[in-house]
């Protein structure tokens, strides 16, 4: 279960680090942007990596020998993404209004890796829909703490939080190919 948590907090911090983005480029409307952005980000970042695992649990019959390390390299590759993404400069930049259209364009983009990440849910002793929540109010609780945060401070934590994340899901997939 303690993978579950450690996956949740990782999972979350590409929205964290755009909440924290938006909620810097639109101080006067934080309370509304923090509810809307909890309630998209944790959505689909609950819904995809329940994805993910029926994908997973679809496949892992046939490459159940090699599960492992396609976890690892899924793993590996969000976390090197996010890594990356932390020292280039964030979408949220260009985004002038905040509309539901442009909450879900974002949630999707920031969910795709739970999605693969989802598959790593099959190798875990927990139940899937279990996690999903976990993860999915995980991200709600960072995502708005994210914007009232940037209200606050700027993007300064922004690139932080999204490295920190990218390499805790490297580690975990580190975790799974030894386990």
């Amino acid at each position: 279960m303690i993978e579950v948590l450690v996956l949740a907090v990782a999972l979350s911090m590409d929205a964290f680090a755009v909440s924290i983005g938006l909620g810097s480029k639109h101080k006067k409307k934080a309370s509304s942007l923090a509810i809307m952005a909890g309630l998209y980000f944790g959505l689909f970042q609950g819904l995809m990596p329940l994805i993910g695992y029926l994908g997973g649990k679809g496949v892992l019959g046939w490459v159940e020998a090699y599960a492992p390390w396609i976890a690892f390299i899924l793993l590996a590759l969000i976390g090197g993404k996010m890594i990356y993404e932390a020292f280039s400069e964030g979408v949220e930049e260009d985004i002038a209004i905040i509309t539901h259209r442009v909450m879900l364009t974002l949630a999707i983009a920031t969910s795709i890796d739970a999605m693969a990440a989802g598959f790593a849910l099959t190798l875990l002793d927990v139940a899937p829909l279990l996690a999903c929540l976990i993860i999915g109010v995980t991200t709600l609780v960072f995502s708005v703490a994210g914007v009232y945060i940037g209200t606050r401070s700027g993007t300064f934590l922004e690139g932080k939080a999204e490295f920190v994340g990218g390499v805790v899901i490297v580690l975990i997939g580190v975790k799974i190919l030894f386990m």
